[in-house]
């Protein structure tokens, strides 16, 4: 999958990144995570930024990869799902399906989290990678080769609340540490990982719009009004399009019902299993469960507060076309 080299435990990489690190823009207000740093107009947790960098200079992405973009909490693991099943539909069956075993994200690797790391990761014959890289700050390697890229969001009300649930779950501080209302400040200000939301979206909207070849654009709102839709659109986009059969057969129909919230959420794997990572070994992959709605902001924010967050997106996205 990769050629590049792992940058972590040589001195003379640690040195580097150090000298990079130290020079950048440093913020403590996202408490969930600890320091976050500015790289390239966006914030990361230190460790993750180590391996952008990595992946920034190293990576060889295959002439047939794909990648599954997204900003965190914006339907990552939907997605992952959803094209795994358009790609892998000739491959497994019912019985066979990785998914009845696997989060979604054991069967997707994250570039700048495990790709980097070790290339035996990946099944070469399922040619998708995932990532919350940036469009501006991905590796030049796949920006100037011949890969697609899949790119979701995500109403940025929710996408909020599902980061602050998920950043209170996995650094196992309590409301009393860090409450929504400090999330949400931040949140506006764009200070957060891998924040700000509208330069990520923006990002990738507007090379969709230049390259409608190489980057498909997909709302969560959307997958949950019209799953099959967009799911026969992936596949053509993929170069895997739904042969007459299959329409008959309601293939597609299928995918979106395997994939659903409701059925990926209700598998053992996905109720008691572990996602592990070396930095965050304790993930249990019902935190990557929680609700799966469009809307449940809802239970969370005053309209005033909902307002708000409405208002500074709306600016953001003023002239582009993104509504």
């Amino acid at each position: 999958m990769t050629n590049a080299s792992k940058i972590d435990g040589s001195p003379k990489t640690d040195s580097k990144f150090e000298d990079i690190i130290s020079n950048l823009p440093q913020d403590n207000s996202w408490k969930s995570t600890g320091p976050l740093y500015k790289y390239q107009g966006f914030w990361y947790i230190p460790w993750v930024l180590r391996k952008v960098i990595s992946a920034q200079e190293s990576f060889t992405p295959q002439p047939t990869d794909v990648f599954l973009c997204s900003s965190p909490k914006s339907g990552t693991t939907w997605l992952k799902a959803l094209a795994f099943s358009i790609v892998s539909r000739n491959q497994v069956n019912d019985s066979t399906n990785p998914l009845l075993e696997n989060l979604p994200h054991e069967i997707v690797p994250f570039l700048e989290i495990e790709s980097t790391q070790n290339s035996s990761n990946r099944n070469l014959e399922i040619p998708l990678v995932a990532t919350h890289i940036p469009y501006t700050s991905l590796p030049k390697s796949i920006i100037d080769s011949g890969c697609k890229i899949i790119y979701i969001c995500r109403d940025p009300k929710d996408v909020l609340i599902s980061h602050w649930n998920f950043g209170l779950k996995v650094s196992g501080i309590g409301l009393e540490s860090f409450s929504l209302e400090e999330a949400l400040e931040q949140y506006c200000k764009g200070i957060y990982p891998y924040g700000p939301y509208w330069d990520h979206v923006l990002g990738f909207w507007k090379a969709s719009l230049e390259f409608p070849e190489k980057v498909l654009f997909v709302k969560y709102e959307d997958l949950k009004t019209d799953g099959p839709f967009h799911v026969k659109r992936m596949a053509n986009f993929l170069g895997h399009p739904f042969s007459v059969e299959e329409e008959q057969q309601g293939v597609a129909e299928n995918i979106v019902k395997k994939c659903s919230f409701e059925t990926l959420s209700r598998l053992e794997v996905n109720k008691n299993g572990k996602f592990y990572l070396p930095e965050l070994p304790n993930i249990e992959n019902k935190y990557f469960f929680r609700k799966g709605k469009a809307g449940d902001w809802k239970n969370y924010l005053t309209n005033e507060k909902a307002e708000k967050l409405d208002q500074i997106m709306e600016e953001k996205f003023s002239g582009s076309g993104l509504v």
